[in-house]
């Protein structure tokens, strides 16, 4: 019989440290959850749709760049990736090819 995999073991060193920070009993109850929810819910409502999914090819060197860079910022590099190209559809930024 296969050993189940350990539901709780960290998937990096990142959530690692999360569940440190939880089981030392670190974090405090946010006050008015419901109100704190449905405010910062609101935020996401205002967010454009993504509808739309595409497949590209791309250099792996500047992918694996870009995911660094993402990494330092603590930003999702395909959110990156879609904010570069929403800000060039908007002419906010143009590109030397």
């Amino acid at each position: 019989m296969k050993k189940k995999k350990d539901p709780f073991k960290p998937l990096d060193s990142y959530e690692a440290e999360l569940m440190k920070a939880i089981g030392k009993d670190e974090f405090e109850e946010v006050p008015n959850q419901e109100k704190e929810i449905k405010r910062l819910s609101s935020y996401f409502k205002e967010l454009p749709k993504k509808d739309k999914r595409i497949t590209i090819r791309v250099n792996e060197n500047d992918l694996e760049q870009v995911k660094s860079r993402a990494v330092a910022s603590g930003i999702p590099y395909q959110t990156i990736i879609a904010a570069l190209i929403r800000q060039y559809a908007e002419g906010e930024i143009s590109l030397k090819v």
